[in-house]
Order: structure tokens, then sequence, then C-alpha cells
């Protein structure tokens, strides 16, 4: 029986996120509804929960994170949070508030970045090793008003005298907090705040055996596309992403603007074609259509890749955007057999 069908792709304590679509790449009419749907799909598969992006052309995070509370009875949405977008008060105030209402945790993906000229438009120029540790100060705020304390704080990025937080949050739905990076300065600010540090994923033969030993939960953003043979799979995976020269004109064009370490990591890994020592393609990433490297192949294949970063303490998956509800259970397949061989 397959996770699909028994409620829980979640084997152990490794917990699975889908991602949400764009809301750019939807017709208003329809958005609404397809991540309600997605949302079903994925609670009844048995996912942890979903991301979902913060960007300035899609719709706020948290207006769609309430679309997903609507839809399901258990699964955590994961909101990411730019703090120039969003004063530290406010993002705890709209934790404690879906916490009072919905009796819901949920998670919060905690990001610095931006396009560079997004974030200039917006007036900062913060480098990018400072804007992590803005980040720290950021979410150790968020975590302390969560927790119920009054918080008085005169730091480098932010003063706040004598505030509490209402409603209180329960302490059983404290947020689970995540930090996206491959940067050493992301690595250092989750060990910082005893968050998940969120990577992306590097050749077999990069990934170093110690990362387990460093005290930080770790986890991958990675997609999958799995199927009982490599070839069927493979035709699935270029069926969904072909080639766009559009969309490739677009990537180059986010490059040059970026000052992100994982672009010019997923850049790098592109470089090398798929094969036993680079498991990973980059064709939907090179093609600006998603933002994470893809795992393609049987589910033997997929499963020996997902069981080595199992053994390396990985813990948490966030997987692309499924077009389905089967796609899920296919991923989930592969998870379970990755999961059989690590605990054999």
């Amino acid at each position: 029986m397959t996770a699909a069908e028994t409620g829980s792709a979640v084997v152990g304590d490794v917990q699975l996120f889908a991602t949400c679509p764009q809301s750019k790449n939807v017709h208003p009419d329809e958005y609404r509804d397809l991540v309600a749907e997605l949302a079903r799909w994925s609670e009844r598969a048995g996912y942890r929960g979903i991301l979902i992006y913060i960007d300035p052309p899609l719709v706020d995070p948290w207006i769609v994170a309430q679309v997903m509370l609507d839809a399901t009875e258990r699964l955590c949405p994961l909101v990411a949070v730019q703090p120039i977008y969003m004063h530290p008060y406010a993002a705890a105030k709209m934790v404690s508030s879906i916490g009072h209402v919905y009796g819901r945790r949920i998670f919060l993906n905690m990001v610095a970045g931006a396009t560079r000229q997004h974030l200039i438009a917006l007036g900062d120029e913060t480098p990018h090793d400072e804007r992590y540790a803005r980040l720290v100060e950021y979410t150790l705020i968020v975590k302390r008003l969560l927790a119920g304390e009054r918080v008085s704080t005169t730091g480098r990025y932010y003063r706040l005298a004598n505030v509490d937080l209402t409603p209180p949050l329960s302490p059983e739905l404290a947020p689970g907090i995540f930090v996206s990076g491959s940067s050493p300065a992301s690595m250092d600010a989750a060990r910082a705040l005893g968050a998940t540090a969120i990577k992306y994923p590097k050749a077999p033969t990069e990934e170093s055996p110690d990362l387990a030993l460093n005290g930080v939960p770790l986890g991958l953003r990675v997609g999958v596309v799995a199927r009982e043979d490599e070839d069927a799979a493979w035709h699935v995976a270029r069926d969904r992403f072909p080639e766009d020269r559009r969309g490739q004109v677009t990537h180059g064009l986010a490059m040059k603007v970026s000052d992100s370490q994982w672009h010019r990591q997923l850049t790098s890994l592109g470089e090398t074609p798929v094969s036993r020592t680079n498991p990973y393609w980059l064709g939907p990433f090179e093609n600006y259509k998603t933002f994470c490297p893809y795992l393609v192949g049987s589910y033997e294949g997929v499963a020996a890749e997902l069981a080595r970063y199992l053994r390396l303490g990985f813990r948490t998956f966030i997987l692309d955007t499924p077009p389905s509800e089967e796609e899920l259970a296919h991923t989930a397949a592969a998870f379970e057999r990755a999961a059989a061989w690590v605990e054999a």
C-alpha cells in the first residue's frame, strides 16, 4: 500500500512539503480553487504542509495561507517571510491570529533575499551577509513575542519597548522555522535561530558527510519525477518542462541581477550533464519554470539519491508544485523505498 493510500507520506520523522503554484501563472478566476485543490491533495497524501512563495509579482502569502487553512483540517502552510515587507510584530501577530482563529500550527520560511533591483527599489541596499544578520534579529523578536514575552530591545535593525502580543499563542502552536539559502551566512543564521536550514542539493561527491554533525536540522529543496521505468519518468519530465527560449532569456536576466549564492550554485550544477556523479536535472530551472533541481528516474534510482540525504541527516524535503494528485503518490513511492533502505 502506498503512502497516498494510507494517508501518510511522512515516514518516521521525515516531513514533506509541496509548493504552491504562483499566482502570476494562473488566471485570477481560477487561482483560489487551484490552491484549495492542491491543499486537499497534499493533506490526503500525508504531506506536512505547502510552501508559499513571497515575491513582488505574487499575491500576499498570508492570504494564500488562509485559503489553504479553509480547505483543510491538518495541513500547515509554510509561509515565506521577508523582513523588508513586514515588521516583526506584524508577522508575529499574523501567526498568533491564525492560531487563535484556526487552532492550526504554521511554518515560517525566513528568506533574506530578493532581486537586487527590487531591494534597491524599496530603498534596501543591505549587503548579502548583513541581510542574514538582520534576519536573525527579526526572527528572534518574532519568536520572543510568540513565546509570550514582553519584548524590549534596541538592536541594529529594530527597536521595541515593552511590546507584548495578543491574542497569545498556545505553546503547542509555536511555528516551525526554516531558513532558506546555501551560503555560510544562511547556515549561521539557521544555527543562531535553532531553525531548519533549507539547502539546495549538490553533486553527491560535493556534499559533506559532516552536515549532520553541525547541530542544524537539515532540509532539502528538490523536485522529483519518479516512475517504475526510468524512460517513462524522463518522458513525463520533458513533457512537463519543455525547452522555452523566452524562459531561458528571463533566467539569464535574473541571474545577472541576483547576488544569491544558491542561484550560482544551481547554475554551476547545471553545467554538468545528468549522470551518476550528477543526478540532478536543471532543465526546469534553466527555462525559468521553477526554482529547484529535479531528480528524474525510476523509483529505485530516485530513492537511492533520497536515501543518501536521509543518511546525511536531512529530515525535511520541500518538493515542487505537483501537477496532479497522482504525482504526489509517485513521489511518495520513491520516499517510501528510500526510507525502507535506510531503516534496513
